[in-house]
């Protein structure tokens, strides 16, 4: 079971990290569609920033919810 919940972790590790990098560049994927927001002002997330975002959130909720049980296993 450990061992199952330690690949786990460093699947969604790397998943997470892929994501983040994304989003990082993510200044640039609004401009995927033509838009030039230049990072001025409020704009809404849609398409591909708007999946990306909320698949960090989810991700990292996961991650911690693993990381809490392999912990707990561990004790």
């Amino acid at each position: 079971m450990r061992t199952y919940l330690d690949l786990a972790i460093i699947v969604l590790s790397i998943t997470l990290i892929v994501i983040i990098v994304l989003q990082s560049r993510g200044a640039g994927l609004g401009g995927l569609g033509g838009g030039d927001y230049g990072g001025y002002g409020y704009h809404a997330r849609r398409g591909i920033e708007r999946l990306l975002f909320n698949l960090t959130i989810i991700l990292s909720i996961v991650f911690f919810a693993i990381t809490l049980a392999s912990v707990v296993l561990v004790t």
